[in-house]
């Protein structure tokens, strides 16, 4: 069915099935996860102003404000399944809103580095925001050119083919670049703790006498968290988005809610209980090390 015919569609006069969702949004589930990212989004503000995490905070906010348009738009869908509108806002906003949360992360790693030991790391603390910075923008911009150009397609009844292959580019490439992220951190955790062990290289880090310290333990775990569950749902949409519009995976909510929205909020409130602020202090008032973003 074209979208200028579905369009014409009400809830009294076709059956759900004509939808593009093949189903009904719950109304339940996604005003629950519109309400979790306003106030996430109200928490990282409040943590962004208290401990002065400009860029990290910024992120975060862009993160939660497109996931809570993403959601406005699934409650619009709710209201009219048929409609385009509701539909392009969500499947735009919520494919680009965790690539703020992965950028929030990514201004963690040279932190950490040198607060744990740069000499250990395989590539300077600076390098890593010089890798993954420009690979989350790219991943961005073609998930963003992406969603633009099919919307515009689908809007017209032409053919949303090539957008969704640029939007699926994007996705898979941000999966790529997650998945070396956590190689890189996995392998500077190995070695962090077979130096701490041997004893070596680890003497006058910023973090000598604080790196055991159980608020710096907390935001790394919930930074290990934000990542995992971040890198599933990316791996969630790149299957989704490679079987199509028309294929089942799109049309399963409850997939959607547990691997897109859950995923993504459980992120959200990692980075509000394990701040980087509590483990590295307020920029500006300490070391340039320990400073984050």
């Amino acid at each position: 069915m074209s979208a200028s015919a579905r369009d014409k569609c009400t809830l009294d006069t076709c059956p759900i099935e004509w939808s593009v969702y093949n189903y009904r949004p719950s109304l339940a589930a996604n005003s629950v996860l519109l309400a979790l990212f306003a106030i996430s989004l109200i928490v990282h503000i409040i943590q962004g102003v208290r401990w002065r995490t400009w860029g990290f905070t910024i992120t975060l906010i862009l993160g939660c404000s497109t996931e809570v348009i993403g959601y406005i738009g699934r409650i619009i869908s709710w209201k009219d399944p048929f409609g385009q509108n509701g539909f392009l806002t969500q499947i735009c906003c919520l494919t680009i809103a965790p690539a703020f949360f992965a950028a929030s992360i990514y201004l963690c790693i040279s932190k950490i580095v040198t607060g744990l030991g740069r000499d250990i790391s395989r590539i300077s603390p600076r390098t890593y925001m010089l890798i993954f910075i420009p690979c989350d923008l790219l991943s961005l911009i073609l998930q963003s050119t992406g969603g633009g150009l099919s919307s515009v397609a689908s809007q017209n009844d032409q053919s949303t083919e090539t957008g969704s292959n640029i939007m699926l580019a994007g996705l898979a490439f941000q999966v790529v670049t997650m998945s070396l992220f956590m190689i890189l951190c996995a392998d500077y955790a190995f070695r962090y703790f077979r130096a701490r062990r041997r004893d070596v290289g680890l003497e006058n880090t910023p973090a000598t006498t604080t790196r055991l310290d159980w608020k710096f333990k907390l935001f790394l775990y919930a930074l290990a968290l934000a990542t995992i569950t971040i890198f599933i749902r990316c791996v969630y949409r790149v299957v989704e988005l490679a079987d199509g519009w028309n294929g089942d995976l799109i049309h399963n909510e409850t997939l959607f809610i547990v691997l897109e929205g859950v995923m993504v909020i459980i992120a959200s409130f990692a980075l509000n209980v394990g701040h980087p602020g509590m483990a590295f202090g307020k920029a500006g008032t300490t070391t340039d090390e320990k400073a984050i973003p």
